[in-house]
């Protein structure tokens, strides 16, 4: 067991062909226990062993059920996905992350939740917020995935032990922040203020810091105009590209979430801009005394803005399983309070159970503590992100991502920048309600 998702990466590496033979399997009468596949998207040695222990707990309780368990790096996931898809060949049940729901809803490769959690005994305890998110993925308002773990961004990563150095506290202000940056940095010493996350997983992060910056907690305007584009986001970019090259490292500008770690985890930068779910690496890098969270400073326009749900993640069913009652019974597992509380304790993020968010660890955790408090503080808003596009990762991938690298490296302004970005959500809304109206 401690070595099946090693087995399980490799697997998901190799041809397609491969992978599909994990996939959806014809059914076959036989005496013996019903198997479910099952394809965890974010495999690896921070969660993958606490998945392979709730499976065995799962198989204990329900041995006529046996989990075949295929690990995907969350790079490589949303791709074997769509070509699974693509070829009918998918899984039983899969972890899913919330910002892809949207369109494996749309292409009809998921099945409804309804029914099945109707009678779910623990439906109630689930974070209201959260279920509300999962359901605005679909515009008939149905429920295609359970949440296991939650989350808020965005969160600030930092060096408790520069900070104590420079005689500095948690920034207040954006002013603060910046002021902070530049404090910590020391050429001598190697050290940078900061890390942007200019490569895969950029634009995401910096939608997060524009309307943190700004305040503005719609992403649409009421005539369907995105303001992404807003004067208080051009500022923002503004202010972040000046400290590039400056007060981060030079490879800031294709850095993804594993060199943005890797970089704060090192001893290089002080301050890096992620979500809850990191905790697990940096607790393992540093002492508890030596790095803390802290949540965005209140926006320009005086509110803070957050997001409870954009990251949230959990389990999907899809339209191909031959054994849907089995394939629920493994999902309500994983989603149950015990599951929950396991899971959650052990890589840092929140609990969508009401009962597990209760539990005495959660309250003793610094950077949970730091987004609850944030989130109950009368400031903070919950920011609607517009996943239920089915255009907004491509935009993302093939918009954002490539003009964000640009105004890093001064190749592009802020200002066309962000006027591109909002251009494409805006007709990717248009052609959304158009959808919806059929």
């Amino acid at each position: 067991m401690k070595k099946r998702w090693l087995v399980a990466l490799l697997c998901a590496a190799s041809a397609t062909g491969m992978l599909f033979a994990n996939g959806a399997q014809e059914t076959t009468k036989t005496e013996g226990p019903v198997t479910l596949t099952f394809w965890y998207e974010n495999a690896g040695p921070n969660r993958t062993p606490y998945i392979e222990e709730l499976i065995s707990r799962f198989e204990k309780e329900n041995p006529n059920i046996r989990i075949e368990l295929t690990g995907l790096s969350n790079s490589d996931a949303k791709s074997k996905f769509d070509v699974a898809v693509a070829a009918k060949q998918t899984p039983d049940v899969s972890g899913m992350q919330v910002q892809w729901l949207a369109g494996y809803i749309n292409n009809g490769a998921l099945e409804p939740l309804d029914a099945y959690v109707d009678t779910w005994s623990e439906k109630d305890d689930q974070n209201a917020e959260v279920v509300r998110a999962m359901r605005a993925m679909d515009s008939q308002n149905r429920l295609f995935m359970l949440a296991n773990t939650s989350n808020f961004t965005p969160i600030y990563w930092a060096r408790a032990d520069w900070f104590k150095e420079q005689g500095l506290e948690a920034p207040q202000t954006w002013d603060d922040f910046f002021s902070d940056i530049e404090k910590m940095t020391d050429e001598s010493k190697g050290r940078y203020g900061f890390s942007i996350r200019g490569g895969a997983g950029g634009p995401d992060q910096l939608t997060d810091y524009l309307y943190g910056y700004s305040g503005i907690d719609q992403p649409f305007t009421a005539d369907g105009k995105s303001t992404l584009n807003d004067p208080l986001h051009v500022e923002a970019l503004e202010r972040l590209a000046a400290i590039y090259n400056k007060y981060t490292p030079q490879s800031d500008i294709t850095n993804a979430y594993k060199e943005m770690v890797a970089a704060f985890d090192s001893g290089t930068v002080g301050i890096i801009q992620h979500n809850l779910g990191s905790y697990g690496e940096h607790s393992k890098a540093f002492q508890p005394d030596q790095f803390f969270a802290f949540v965005s400073p209140v926006g320009k326009n005086g509110q803070r803005v957050a997001s409870f749900t954009s990251n949230a993640t959990g389990f999907c069913m899809y339209k191909s399983c031959q054994h849907k009652e089995e394939a629920f019974k493994f999902i309500a597992f994983m989603c149950s309070e015990p599951s929950q509380s396991y899971f959650n304790e052990h890589i840092g993020q929140m609990p969508v159970s009401n009962s597990a968010a209760n539990e005495d660890w959660v309250q003793t955790r610094q950077h949970i503590k730091a987004a609850m408090a944030a989130r109950s503080d009368g400031h903070t808003v919950s920011f609607p992100y517009p996943h239920y596009l089915p255009d907004y990762a491509s935009i993302n991938n093939k918009i954002a991502q490539p003009g964000f690298q640009a105004v890093l490296s001064g190749t592009m302004s802020a200002k066309d920048m962000l006027d591109r970005w909002a251009d494409a959500l805006t007709k990717a809304l248009a052609e959304y309600n158009k959808y919806v109206k059929k």
